[in-house]
């Protein structure tokens, strides 16, 4: 099973050759992880191969998007203003712990006393500097976040023509490239388990948005009219919080937008919101967005268990047993970072932890498995494909680049000073790395 170059899956819309040379969403223009156009270097440090790193003002772990000249990304900066913090239930400890290590995450969620700016950036991708800056809404946060991430975790999603910025509780957006505001909404206050933040990001299908809600409250997965803001559709769901980001595929001529959750991996219609499918089985927090390829879609999580399921498009009910699960695996699969599908190859981390394994997609046959990658510690960035290379980038700055393939084959190991949650970005012949402080463009010299 080759995975085909659907680049319309997420976007729909365009000429295909523009989304491949662009990354117009959080996994790429396939939707995957995978770049089918970039070549970017192999190598880098802070004194080699970094074309321009420029400081991110404020926090925020949302992947950058790029299209053609222009990178988008969001944050939020404190506006030096200091409220004094609402009354607030004791915090929980997080389930994990250790910043440093694979677990990542732990530590308490304290109520927020600073006023936000929430932010988005659009930068020159040659120079780094900023072409547009706009701050849609300035607002002290109603709850806190977990330690390592912010108030700005779900990244942009573009078509080329209209941008749509996700601040989850503070606000949904919709600009054109230039700047422009098109629209806006506010779908309420998120109420996080734990007060451990947010984190989902928008998916974008033609003329069609769809956004995200499962909180400790009611919770829905709404659509929306992409140049309007209209909302087309709402689904109310059965969730406790979750971070994943939906997918939008095509099979047999329909499109459906595919969930991943705590209590069930779900398929609905995107023209109308039908529910289609669901599979039960997954983890607790079931984070990791769910990656697709011809008929078949596959889903995982790995907090407190191991679940990976390969779930046949096309079938239609409470599919939790059935043998539209082509086949399932209960190891080593990841907490937070998403999988990697590229060609016959289906990449994936153990909980946060720097073990790899890659799986035939088809067949669900380990060509390796949980295999410890030397030179990273913990991980929340999920990896990324081009040129035949894998992609890893760890908490601490080390960076590993690998073989594509069915051996483990390590082609470098490099580090910057910086610590990296947000995910790579492959585009062109440069590799974009969000830090905590900076964002790299990495490239070879002309």
């Amino acid at each position: 099973m080759k995975n085909p170059v659907h680049l319309a899956l997420v976007l729909g819309c365009g000429a295909m050759t523009a989304f491949a040379a662009n990354w117009p969403a959080w996994r790429g223009p396939l939707a995957t992880g995978a770049s089918p156009d970039a070549n970017p270097p192999i190598e880098w440090s802070e004194t080699k191969n970094v074309k321009w790193k420029v400081a991110v003002p404020g926090r925020g772990s949302a992947t950058p998007i790029v299209w053609e000249h222009q990178i988008f990304l969001l944050t939020a900066i404190p506006a030096g203003k200091k409220t004094p913090a609402p009354p607030a239930a004791e915090p929980t400890p997080a389930p994990e712990s250790g910043r440093r290590g694979g677990r990542g995450g732990g530590g308490l969620s304290e109520a927020p006393d600073e006023e936000q700016q929430f932010t988005v950036l659009a930068l020159n991708r040659t120079t780094g500097k900023t072409l547009w800056q706009h701050t849609p809404r300035v607002q002290l946060p109603h709850a806190g976040h977990h330690r390592d991430h912010g108030f700005a975790s779900a990244s942009p999603v573009t078509d080329g023509e209209v941008l749509i910025a996700h601040f989850g509780s503070f606000g949904t957006y919709a600009y054109d490239l230039k700047g422009r505001l098109l629209w806006e909404k506010d779908f309420g206050d998120m109420r996080t388990r734990n007060s451990f933040g947010e984190g989902s990001s928008p998916a974008l299908s033609g003329n069609t948005v769809v956004v995200l809600w499962d909180h400790e409250g009611e919770d829905f997965i709404v659509a929306l009219d992409r140049l309007t803001g209209k909302e087309l559709w709402r689904q109310q769901r059965d969730e406790p919080t979750g971070w994943c980001t939906p997918l939008i595929v095509e099979h047999g001529g329909r499109k459906q937008v595919v969930v991943n959750g705590t209590n069930r991996a779900r398929g609905y219609d995107l023209l109308t919101g039908e529910a289609l499918w669901e599979s039960g089985g997954q983890t607790a927090n079931a984070i990791p967005s769910a990656v697709a390829a011809q008929s078949r879609v596959y889903v995982m999580s790995g907090f407190r268990g191991a679940e990976l399921q390969a779930i046949t498009l096309g079938r239609q009910g409470n599919l939790t047993g059935s043998d539209a699960i082509a086949w399932r695996h209960t190891k080593s699969t990841p907490y937070v970072p998403s999988p990697l599908l590229v060609n016959d190859f289906l990449y994936f981390l153990s909980g946060n932890n720097a073990l790899l394994s890659a799986f035939d997609a088809t067949t669900g046959k380990a060509h390796f498995e949980a295999e410890r990658i030397e030179g990273l510690t913990g991980v929340y960035a999920s990896p990324v494909a081009a040129a035949g290379r894998v992609y890893l980038v760890g908490r601490d700055g080390g960076t590993v680049v690998l073989k594509a393939g069915s051996k483990l084959e390590t082609l470098a190991k490099n580090n910057l000073d910086d610590g990296f949650d947000a995910s790579p970005v492959p585009v062109g012949k440069a590799l974009f790395l969000r830090g905590r402080q900076n964002l790299y463009c990495l490239g070879e010299p002309k």
